[in-house]
């Protein structure tokens, strides 16, 4: 396994400093824990574990990460990291990421998902490091207007809630800065990235449709479920890794095309099941008790959430040479063989991440195995 991890990507990220904002939430922690099956020295900048259980303490990431704590508003606490570090990629995934916590505290919202990608991009003005920089927004950055075909990356950003505005935000602010101080930039080379409806096993998040579900069965209670008609192009989140890994690669090697671009990473056009069908598929791997009887349907329409969002990837395809790799039966098995092994008889932290590494090893295989060799 770990000679087939360290091939990947042309082997660029062996050896590397990689630094990841949010390396404590969902996504930034398996990101963490990919890089370094890839051989890289991963440092993380957070300003807190964000739920409990985590990912991040799960997989036994405290003891093998450089961690520096400090909130993306304050450019003072950036400016030390970066110094300190001069990583040679970023990937910038620290955000506040619940549409139903924006509601909650929509100032945060903006703050850390707009103001707080400013401030990262503002301590790179002054960067005399070479670094290859990918800003990961999300899929919610475009104006929704419910239709029924996949967003491109040269349609109109927007949105109706304060989580979907801050994220269109953040893409503003990017470009600003890009075509201002980066287009020439000596020594950055940066580009965004586009994802959502991402699953997965390790997400312990709130009001989250598959962390809900096995947090409620985990303790034999009944798990509410308000819209189960609605439809999501699910993805197993180490597909927009991937995407994010091999958009780090281009941009280190100077791939004409790719810099000061935002990019889609979604999985495959017809992938699109409901709410009610991805629990019931999670329950069938769910072991420890009748998953299907501790379901309740209520409906509730208190707050506005889309309902239909699909991306068009070709231009990832196009540039990248980047397609998705699992289908929706494999994305189920990964998310719900996860959560299940993780609530079994007492594994340890050194199981749970060799299981962990085992998933991302099998997704690997996936790839190898369906000529997707975009990732070698």
């Amino acid at each position: 396994m770990e000679k087939m991890a360290l091939d990947l990507f042309r082997k660029i990220y062996t050896g590397k400093k990689v630094l990841v904002t949010g390396n404590t939430g969902f996504k930034g922690s398996w990101l963490s824990s990919w890089l370094q099956q890839l051989g890289a020295t991963v440092i993380g900048f957070s300003d807190r574990i964000p739920t409990k259980p985590s990912f991040y303490e799960a997989n036994g990431l405290p003891d093998r990460v450089n961690q520096y704590w400090g909130d993306v508003r304050d450019q003072k606490a950036l400016e030390k990291c970066f110094r300190e570090t001069r990583p040679d990629f970023i990937f910038h995934l620290a955000a506040q990421a619940l549409v139903k916590e924006s509601l909650r505290q929509p100032l945060d919202t903006f703050t850390i998902n707009a103001i707080g990608t400013a401030h990262v991009l503002d301590v790179l003005r002054e960067a005399d490091y070479t670094c290859s920089v990918v800003i990961i927004t999300s899929d919610k950055c475009y104006e929704n207007l419910e239709w029924v075909w996949g967003y491109k990356e040269t349609d109109m950003l927007g949105g109706k809630d304060p989580y979907s505005a801050s994220k269109a935000a953040a893409e503003i602010i990017f470009h600003s800065y890009y075509h201002t101080w980066f287009a020439n930039h000596p020594y950055i080379r940066l580009a965004t990235a586009r994802a959502g409806n991402v699953i997965g096993g390790g997400d312990w998040a709130l009001d989250r449709i598959v962390p809900d579900c096995v947090k409620h069965w985990s303790e034999h209670k009944t798990v509410k479920i308000r819209r189960p008609h609605f439809t999501r192009p699910w993805q197993h989140v180490l597909e927009p890794l991937g995407g994010y890994l091999l958009l780090g690669t281009l941009l280190y090697e100077g791939i004409n095309g790719i810099k000061g671009q935002s990019f889609n990473f979604g999985p495959p056009a017809n992938q699109d099941f409901s709410v009610g069908e991805l629990i019931k598929d999670l329950a069938a791997c769910w072991t420890h008790s009748d998953a299907l009887s501790l379901i309740h349907i209520e409906e509730d329409a208190s707050f506005y959430e889309a309902g239909l969002l699909k991306l068009n990837t070709d231009k990832a395809l196009a540039l990248l040479g980047w397609q998705p790799v699992l289908n929706y039966v494999e994305t189920m098995k990964l998310t719900g063989e996860w959560y299940d092994y993780y609530y079994g008889s007492n594994q340890t932290v050194d199981q749970l991440r060799a299981f962990s590494d085992s998933q991302i090893l099998f997704y690997v295989n996936a790839a190898t195995e369906k000529s997707l060799i975009w990732m070698n």
